[in-house]
């Protein structure tokens, strides 16, 4: 139980009234977050906190520190304790109490869990004035309880995450890696092994996603969350499945998790290699302004607001981003805020309310042919560097905004079950530009030049979604919780247009689709787990989903083989699918664990190429992997260690591949994968968190007629990486300078990339970057310096292999293909300047 005495002080006392202390309700001993060692010897933090005449914790501080992840970890805890309310006779009375809470090393394995019985010696009283200092030994002594009650938050080992379902679902802390270096929270999906990010289209453009063997082009291929909020877009003009991910603060992510695979049940649309989750949270306390000025005049300010008598759920975030580009016609900015508040509804039950509101609008140079670099043909400064920073049309870009409200409703119940539901609304509207074939597409009329291939993609739709699970409080061979059941209904109401533009003016010219799509999708999963042996753990489950789709056709002919007629059809369609999923965990000791899973996924069908009254196709993909995983935590270490490896083979039943033409990828038919990844990180106390990866997969499409189980054999699909490597490092310290204690960080991010196949038997170079960053902090204040590219590289974000014609509309077209690219940033510099406000002091 718990022991520490709480020692009370009335904040308005009058000596001839008895008072009544309040009495404990509610007090749930502390969790720390995963990644955290344990201490070695017992840590106590001692708390003061208010209580109110409701009974709540209004305010908590820290009077005695531990540490910083122990001290946030007391306080999140103190916010959640109930009381009931202290008493002047009748009258409630607002009171603050000492509470010291003690850590001590695991003894028990792995997991938090109050020790009950533990003996600690109880403190003296210690007596606080209305102001919250020690009281003047001269002042009349304040009325404190005489019997307060007694109760203590010993605490053991160190948080887990949710059991994974497959070696591949990670869930990934950010934590010290968020010293590294990076652009943006896209960024962040580099912590999971086997996942690079390339951008054709600009800072602010979605960012091209290759992960586990796929190109999953913008996010047809990788189901994206944000706090349970889907963020794929259905029948996106530049591709169905098309999620930005710019308008999310990489400051507010507190962690990700990433299933690559479609092995857990609640895994749905788009979910063909993977689901990404950004799971928002802020452990600073108090309010967090930084400003940065950087290389091609690039700025930006970051405020970040937490409450710091609440826990790391409510938070206040809002991000600046301004720019010119790191060559012609990169221009950019941004502004976005974020904001989320968890209130408690019951003893039992949390209301957590989020809402999000961006706009953006930047500038591509899109991508030019190699020949045309070499011999300096591009309209700019003839030498090699100019020429590979340049552009042909500068009429390319975009601009788009976002608005998401999301409340989420958890409540405990009875015999330890738990009820989730979750509502959300999202509205959105983008329009993007480019150019990737010059004058080739165009048949103009009578003896016309052509007008050029610039496509305009207009997207404007508006979501909402109900999602819930239920788990209830059953036991099942000794495993708490062993059944999870699920649902979603979301309704999309889009308008997804796309047309071609003058080169001259930007006009339009010609519409190549215009569809009012309205989809409405219901699913349901229901997932069970269960150990028919100590060393056994069986998960499995199913999820189905239905699809509606609504389409208004407003681009057909206005002239057909039976006359003139209305330019407008309407069509409906129905999709359905079942997907069973099942993982097999074999403990071979303590710390290793050897799993094997096997699922199907699936996508649904892009609403613009669907027929009326037809059973909607929709992609089917089957994958299997083995692996082990093995962790290292918790006992009397300092230190924490992971490692994980695994194989594993995907069919997809339809694939799709980047269409020069169409400017977003189109379907090719079947492909198929085999791959492999390792994966390891280690953190030292918060000194050091040091994370690598290693992924391999060889992508292609099969050979007609060819048995399913040869997955080796093809031809290879252009585009995606077979080799990616990843590093990621943070090493923070102290130092006395001149007396005063300095904080001092130095971290590293490297990513390498293997050749990438291209059309007619070419390959990309390989990529090496490497990215460094360092910082100082003295008292509240901290500066720093981020070097992207270190080495000045000059690498291709993006390479093609295709017919184009940039020459000019009365230029003859050439009919052999040649390389494209887009070029990646040099390069840059970033200095920061950071002011921490009404924050307790912590260890950089």
């Amino acid at each position: 139980m718990w022991i520490p005495t709480l020692v009370l002080c009335v904040l308005s006392a009058t000596a001839d009234v008895p008072v009544t202390p309040p009495v404990p309700l509610e007090a749930a001993p502390p969790v720390l977050p995963a990644g955290v060692p344990p201490p070695e010897v017992p840590a106590t933090v001692l708390l003061r906190v208010t209580i109110d005449t409701a009974g709540e914790v209004s305010h908590v501080e820290v009077r005695q520190s531990a540490g910083v992840a122990f001290d946030r970890a007391a306080m999140d805890a103190a916010v959640r304790w109930r009381f009931q309310p202290a008493r002047r006779g009748e009258e409630r009375i607002e009171v603050r109490a000492d509470v010291p809470v003690t850590f001590v090393p695991p003894v028990h394995g792995h997991h938090l869990e109050p020790v009950d019985g533990e003996e600690e010696a109880a403190r003296e009283p210690a007596l606080v004035d209305g102001g919250g200092v020690p009281t003047d030994p001269d002042a009349p002594p304040p009325v404190a309880a005489a019997d307060a009650p007694a109760f203590s938050t010993t605490v053991r080992g160190t948080a887990s995450a949710p059991p994974p379902v497959a070696v591949g679902d990670l869930y990934i802390p950010v934590g010290q890696l968020a010293d590294v270096p990076r652009h943006s929270a896209a960024d962040l999906m580099l912590l999971a092994p086997g996942v690079m990010l390339a951008n054709h289209g600009g800072e602010g453009h979605a960012e091209t996603l290759f992960i586990r063997g796929f190109d999953a082009g913008e996010g047809k291929d990788v189901e994206l969350r944000l706090n349970g909020v889907p963020l794929n877009e259905v029948s996106h003009a530049h591709g169905h499945g098309y999620a930005d991910t710019y308008f999310i603060i990489p400051e507010l992510v507190e962690a990700l998790r990433v299933t690559e695979g479609p092995f857990d049940p609640s895994q749905g649309d788009f979910g063909v290699a993977g689901t990404v989750e950004y799971q928002l949270g802020l452990e600073r306390r108090g309010l967090t302004a930084s400003v940065a000025y950087g290389s091609f005049a690039s700025r930006r300010l970051a405020l970040v607001w937490g409450p710091p008598e609440s826990n790391s759920a409510t938070f206040v975030g809002l991000l600046l981003r301004q720019g010119h580009g790191f060559g012609p016609n990169r221009a950019h900015a941004s502004a976005g805020a974020m904001a989320q508040v968890e209130l408690r509804l019951g003893d039992e039950t949390r209301l957590r309310l989020f809402g999000t509101s961006y706009g953006m609008r930047f500038s591509s140079a899109g991508v030019v042919r190699e020949t045309d670099v070499v011999d300096a043909r591009l309209p700019c400064a003839s030498d090699a560097e100019s020429q590979f920073f340049c552009l042909y049309d500068a009429n390319q870009g975009g601009a788009g905004q976002r608005h998401i409200l999301s409340a989420e409703l958890s409540s405990r119940l009875k015999r330890g079950g738990r009820f989730v539901q979750q509502g959300y609304v999202v509205l959105r509207q983008t329009r993007i530009r480019d150019n990737f074939t010059g004058f080739l597409q165009d048949t103009p009329p009578g003896e016309e030049a052509q007008r050029g291939d610039n496509t305009e993609g207009y997207y404007q739709g508006s979501t909402v979604g109900l999602r819930g699970r239920y788990t209830p409080g059953l036991t099942l061979l000794g495993h708490p919780r062993p059944l999870e059941l699920g649902y979603e209904a979301r309704f999309d109401d889009v308008h997804t247009r796309s047309r071609r533009l003058r080169d001259s003016g930007g006009a339009p010219y010609t519409t190549r689709f215009d569809n009012r799509v309205r989809t409405t999708q219901l699913a349901a999963h229901a997932s069970l787990r269960a150990a028919p042996l100590s060393w056994l753990t069986l998960r499995g489950g199913v999820r189905l989903d239905t699809f509606l789709f609504g389409v208004d056709d407003e681009n057909r002919p206005a002239v057909d083989r039976g006359g003139t007629r209305i330019p407008e059809e309407s069509l409906e369609a129905y999709g359905f699918f079942a997907s069973p999923r099942g993982t097999a965990e074999v403990r071979l000791s303590p710390r290793l664990s050897w799993l094997t899973s096997v699922g199907l996924g699936a996508r649904s069908s892009d609403a613009a190429a669907l027929s009326d009254a037809e059973l909607a196709p929709y992609a089917r993909v089957t994958s299997a992997e083995t692996g082990l995983g093995w962790r290292l935590e918790g006992e009397e270490r300092p230190y924490a260690l992971e490692a994980r490896g695994a194989v594993f083979a995907t069919r997809v039943s339809q694939d799709f591949v980047f269409d020069e033409k169409a400017g977003r990828n189109q379907p090719i038919g079947a492909s198929q994968r085999l791959g492999a990844f390792v994966s390891a990180r280690g953190t030292w106390r918060e000194r050091v968190d040091v994370q690598a990866s290693l992924a391999w997969a060889r992508a292609t499409l099969p050979v007609p007629g060819a048995s399913a189980w040869k997955v080796w054999d093809g031809t290879v699909m252009p585009y995606i990486p077979q080799l990616l490597g990843r590093l990621d490092a943070s090493v923070r310290g102290t130092a006395t300078v001149v007396g005063e204690q300095l904080g001092w960080n130095v971290a590293v991010g490297h990513s390498a990339v293997g050749p990438r196949p291209l059309p007619l038997d070419r390959f990309s170079d390989s990529v090496f970057l490497f990215d460094v960053a360092t910082r100082a902090r003295w008292k509240d204040f901290e500066v720093g310096l981020a070097v992207e590219n270190l080495l000045d590289t000059r690498w291709r974000e993006t390479e093609f292999n295709y017919v184009s014609n940039f020459r000019g509309p009365d230029a003859p077209a050439s009919l052999l293909a040649t390389r494209h690219f887009s070029a990646g940033a040099p390069r840059t510099f970033t200095g920061t300047f950071t002011l921490y406000l009404d924050l307790q002091e912590d260890t950089p």
